[in-house]
């Protein structure tokens, strides 16, 4: 696949700005935002943000061969050099991908969800991609930053785009979406995130829900059966709906057939009579599954290519990964937690078969808001209720524990930072456990992994993912 140029009369036509002061050259060979990476003859957008501010490595962009700029206040004069005047460098980067989305031939399927989305979009991005060249979002690039660029860097060549739209704040998945403008849309799930933006769970539902409301004629909808008002909700916004998922309330045709399980918590189940192995631990596994297979269905993609991709898909860094340390088992899921995503990974943690038992350390539940501290303190009550013979709650969940004043015997180890805990917990530990690290980005549970090595593999490789 190729990239695709873009000429000034473009970029003005894009930005809304006076076609009669431009024609057809000079041509960009691509839209960047970041100075460092810049190609020759590039157009730079000089982003600004909370730590930083693009307008400042303008000069940057042009010594690496950037050939315009689209900036919002004044940039130095410098020779061979086209400048953009905008308003909003953000907005402007926004208008950009709108008018690729214009000329884009091929399906658009957007993606959103408090959890699962970037799983699902691996999921169909691989179940599509043994029968369609498929362009979608790279890792988790799905603000108002990710979704452009992806959308920008979309070649000619591709047959169906999937983005992944995120949200942390009123009126986000609405943005995207008017720039996406999606021919199918998928809401994985509703739950209690980003709460310090959107409020309450009513907020999210509402956020989420924008991206139905920006389908246009003839577009289709996969909604997934968790919470329960997630269906008539979106059947209020698009009657013909479809719902996947496992329960009752999930479409007769949506639904897994045959579902079994390992030791591992690693799921199988029959779709349209064919068996389909989970590459990934866990229920909502199955959901994210059932997702991309309905999706991939839409497409006209046959049952057995896409269920011979979606086995293949690797799901990101970070995202329940299992690693042997030694022969501890350790399962890292440090890339995001919330509430629904911590009792999904409690849940796998409970269904493996350990020798001397399992381990779920817990850190801090992030953009939560004034719900913080009852939602951390529900959480930590269903990990106690499950058979999980020891909880390292630090953090928040350090504070849950002494609010809940109740006496755990030895199950129950709370520290303020996972760190002060982990002499306590490596004493603790037999060697051949099962040990779940689960919290939000910024508490940086994954590096405890290099401690664990050091005391527990021993001379052999601690390396490799499952």
């Amino acid at each position: 696949m190729t990239g695709r140029r873009w000429t000034d009369l473009e970029v003005r036509t894009a930005l809304g700005l006076r076609t009669d002061l431009g024609g057809h050259e000079p041509t960009y060979t691509e839209v960047s935002t970041d100075s460092r990476a810049i190609g020759p003859g590039a157009l730079y957008v000089a982003l600004s943000g909370d730590r930083f501010d693009g307008h400042d490595f303008i000069a940057d962009a042009v010594a690496g061969g950037a050939r315009g700029v689209i900036a919002s206040r004044m940039v130095p004069a410098a020779r061979d050099i086209t400048v953009y005047p905008v308003n909003d460098t953000l907005v402007a980067l926004g208008a950009l991908a709108r008018h690729r989305r214009a000329l884009l031939e091929c399906p658009v399927v957007a993606i959103t969800g408090s959890t699962g989305k970037t799983t699902t979009k691996d999921f169909l991005s691989a179940a599509l991609g043994t029968s369609v060249r498929t362009h979608a979002t790279h890792g988790n690039r799905n603000n108002r930053v990710g979704v452009p660029l992806t959308l920008l860097e979309c070649p000619d060549e591709a047959e169906v785009v999937v983005l992944e739209l995120g949200t942390n704040e009123p009126g986000e998945i609405r943005t995207l979406t008017e720039i996406a403008r999606p021919d199918i849309a998928v809401i994985t799930n509703v739950g209690e995130s980003h709460l310090d933006g959107l409020g309450s769970l009513e907020g999210v539902m509402e956020e989420k829900l924008d991206l139905l409301r920006g389908l246009g004629p003839g577009g289709r909808a996969v909604v997934g059966d968790e919470p329960p008002e997630l269906p008539a909700a979106a059947r209020r916004i698009v009657p013909e709906v479809t719902v996947a998922g496992m329960s009752e309330l999930a479409d007769a045709n949506a639904r897994p057939g045959e579902i079994a399980t390992d030791a591992f918590g690693r799921y199988r189940f029959h779709w349209r009579g064919r068996p389909v192995s989970v590459p990934l631990a866990g229920r909502h596994g199955v959901s994210n599954a059932l997702l991309a297979l309905t999706v991939a269905e839409f497409l006209d993609v046959p049952t057995d290519r896409a269920v011979r991709g979606l086995e293949s898909a690797e799901t990101g860094d970070l995202r329940g990964q299992v690693r042997p340390v030694g022969d501890l088992t350790v399962i890292v899921d440090c890339y995001n937690a919330n509430p629904q995503s911590m009792r999904a990974a409690l849940g796998i943690l409970e269904s493996y078969q350990a020798s001397s038992g399992k381990v779920a350390v817990l850190g801090t539940m992030l953009e939560l808001g004034n719900a913080s501290e009852r939602l951390h303190a529900e959480v930590l009550a269903a990990a106690i209720a499950r058979e999980i013979e020891l909880i390292v709650a630090t953090g928040q969940f350090a504070e849950a524990a002494r609010s809940l004043q109740e006496s755990y015997g030895d199950r129950v180890l709370a520290a303020a930072e996972w760190r002060d805990a982990y002499p306590e917990l490596r004493d603790r530990l037999e060697g051949d456990e099962v040990i779940l690290l689960k919290g939000s980005r910024g508490v940086a549970l994954e590096e405890m992994l290099p401690m664990l090595e050091s005391d527990f593999a021993g001379d052999g490789d601690a390396g490799g993912t499952g």
